[in-house]
C-alpha cells in the first residue's frame, strides 16, 4: 500500500519517503496486533448486530481477522513501513483475504477510537500480568521471611545503626510496598477498561451503532460518555506510568540495600553464581549487577511518565498526532517493570543468602539498644527526656573509652543511676531488644509471625 492510495483522493501525491518514514508508527505499534484483531473482530460483529453490514459480511470479516492472527503467529505476516501502522496492515491484509468486504470493516469508525481501543485492551492485559508478578515477588518475601523470624538485622535511619530489627519484619516492609502496588494497579485498571471504540475521529458516527455491545464482547465495563474525551484521553497511560514508577521506586530501594548488604563493609549476604558476573580484570570481585540494573532502569520508567505528562499538556481536544507518542515509552515502561520484578524475584529466591553468624554479629558491634536502656530506666520511674540525656553521657563516655553497653560492670551502671539491676543486661540483649518491641506492627517476634499470617490470609482471600 503507497501512501498515495492510504489517503482519500484529497492528495495529489504520495508523501516523501524521509517524511513516510518519520510519520510511520508500524515499527513499535505492531504490540498492538492481536489487540487489533480482537477489537476489528468485536467491531465487525457490532456491524453485523446492527445492521449496518449483512451477517454473512460480517462472519467474513471475523474469519479474515482471525486467519490474519494465526498468519502473524506463524511469521507469515510480517508488515513493513509502507503499511505505515499496524491498523492499515491489518486492514489490507485483510481485503486481500476477502476481497472488497474487507473494506467495509472501517464503517462507523476512526483510526482515533481504534487506536485507543488497542491500547486499553493492551494495558489492561499487561496489568493483570504484572499484578500477578507482584504476587510471586510478594509470596518470595513471605518465604524469605519466615524463614528469618529470628534472624536480626540492624536497623538504620540516616544510614546510621538505629535499632535491631528482626529480619523478617525489614523485609515485609517490602511486602507492604508491593502490596500497595497491586492495589493501585487494580485501581487504574478501572479507568482502563473503558471502551472509546464507536468515538469515532471525535464526534461519534451517524450509522445506527452499538457502543454497549462491543464494550460487551471486549468485557470493557463501560463506555466513554464523551466522544471527544474518548479518542484524545490518556489518562490511563499516565497513571500506569505512575503506578509503574512506585513499583520501581520500591525494586529500586531494595537493589540498594542489596547492594550495600552485599559490599565487604557489611557482609549481610552472599551473592550465587547464578545471579551475579565478574570483573574483566579483578578475578576477585562479584558483582551485583541484577540490583545494580534495576536501580538504573527506574529513572527511565521515570523518563517516560514524564514524556506523557509533557506531551499532554498543551494538548487541545481531540486527536493530535501528538499522541503516536504514547506507546513507545508505555511499551517501555511495561517491559521494565515486567522485567525488573522478575529478575528481582529471581534474585531473592535463588541469587542470595543472608549470612546470619554475621548479622548476629553485626547487631552486638554497636550502641542500637541505648534507646532500651532509656526505657529500662523510664519503666522504673524516671521521666524518659532524663533518662535520655543519661544515656546520652553514658554512650559519649563508653565510646571514648572503647567500650559497648553490654561491657559496663553492674557496679558502672549503678553509679549511672540506682535504677540499675544486674537483669539490664539480658534487657539490653539484641534478641530481647528485638522481642520486646511487640506493639502492633513493630518488629517483636511474636507481632512478626503474626504479619507474616496475616499476609498469606489476605493474599489467599484476594486469589479466592
Amino acid at each position: 500500500m503507497t501512501q498515495q492510495q492510504t489517503w482519500s483522493q484529497r492528495f495529489e501525491s504520495a508523501l516523501h519517503p524521509a517524511i513516510a518514514r518519520f510519520n510511520a508508527s508500524i515499527s513499535f505499534d505492531i504490540e498492538l496486533i492481536e489487540y487489533d484483531l480482537t477489537g476489528s473482530q468485536a467491531h465487525a460483529k457490532m456491524l453485523a448486530h446492527t445492521g449496518i453490514i449483512s451477517q454473512e459480511e460480517g462472519e467474513q470479516l471475523v474469519t479474515g481477522l482471525e486467519q490474519i492472527r494465526q498468519e502473524y503467529r506463524q511469521r507469515q505476516f510480517q508488515p513493513g513501513i509502507d503499511a505505515e501502522d499496524v491498523h492499515f496492515a491489518v486492514e489490507r491484509r485483510l481485503t486481500e483475504i476477502v476481497g472488497d468486504v474487507g473494506k467495509k470493516l472501517h464503517t462507523a469508525r476512526s483510526r482515533n477510537d481504534q487506536v485507543g481501543t488497542d491500547t486499553r485492551l493492551y494495558l489492561r492485559d499487561q496489568i493483570y500480568q504484572i499484578r500477578r508478578q507482584l504476587r510471586e515477588f510478594q509470596l518470595v518475601l513471605l518465604d524469605i521471611a519466615e524463614q528469618n523470624i529470628e534472624t536480626l538485622i540492624p536497623g538504620y535511619t540516616h544510614l546510621q545503626r538505629a535499632q535491631p530489627l528482626s529480619l523478617a519484619h525489614h523485609l515485609l516492609a517490602y511486602f507492604e510496598m508491593a502490596q500497595r502496588d497491586w492495589e493501585r494497579l487494580a485501581d487504574v485498571y478501572r479507568r482502563v477498561n473503558i471502551s472509546p471504540l464507536g468515538c469515532g475521529a471525535l464526534a461519534g458516527t451517524t450509522f445506527p451503532i452499538d457502543r454497549h455491545y462491543t464494550a460487551q464482547l471486549l468485557e470493557f465495563d463501560s463506555v466513554y460518555a464523551n466522544s471527544l474525551d474518548g479518542v484524545s484521553d490518556r489518562d490511563f497511560a499516565i497513571e500506569f506510568l505512575s503506578a509503574a514508577s512506585l513499583i520501581m521506586v520500591h525494586l529500586s530501594r531494595l537493589s540498594e540495600e542489596i547492594i550495600l548488604w552485599a559490599s565487604e563493609e557489611f557482609r549481610f549476604i552472599t551473592l550465587k553464581d547464578s545471579c551475579a558476573t565478574g570483573s574483566s580484570i579483578m578475578p576477585q570481585k562479584k558483582n551485583p549487577d541484577v540490583p545494580e540494573l534495576v536501580r538504573g532502569k527506574t529513572g527511565r520508567v521515570f523518563g517516560h511518565l514524564q514524556a506523557m505528562l509533557v506531551m499532554m499538556k498543551g494538548l487541545p481536544l481531540a486527536y493530535n498526532k501528538d499522541l503516536q507518542e504514547d506507546k513507545e515509552g508505555l511499551f517501555d515502561g511495561v517491559n521494565t517493570v515486567k522485567a525488573c520484578l522478575e529478575a528481582m524475584t529471581i534474585l531473592l529466591r535463588e541469587g542470595l543468602e543472608f549470612r546470619s553468624q554475621r548479622l548476629n554479629e553485626a547487631v552486638a558491634e554497636d550502641f542500637s539498644n541505648a534507646t532500651d536502656v532509656a526505657d529500662y530506666l523510664a519503666a522504673r520511674g524516671v521521666p524518659f527526656r532524663e533518662a535520655y540525656n543519661l544515656v546520652g553521657k553514658v554512650v559519649k563516655t563508653s565510646i571514648a573509652a572503647g567500650k559497648l553497653l553490654k561491657d559496663l560492670t553492674l557496679d558502672e551502671w549503678q553509679q549511672i543511676h540506682p535504677a540499675f539491676a544486674a537483669d539490664i543486661y539480658e534487657a539490653i540483649s539484641p534478641r530481647t531488644v528485638v522481642s520486646a518491641r511487640n506493639s502492633y506492627g513493630g518488629t517483636g517476634f511474636a507481632q512478626v509471625n503474626k504479619a507474616i499470617l496475616a499476609a498469606r490470609a489476605q493474599i489467599k482471600d484476594e486469589v479466592s
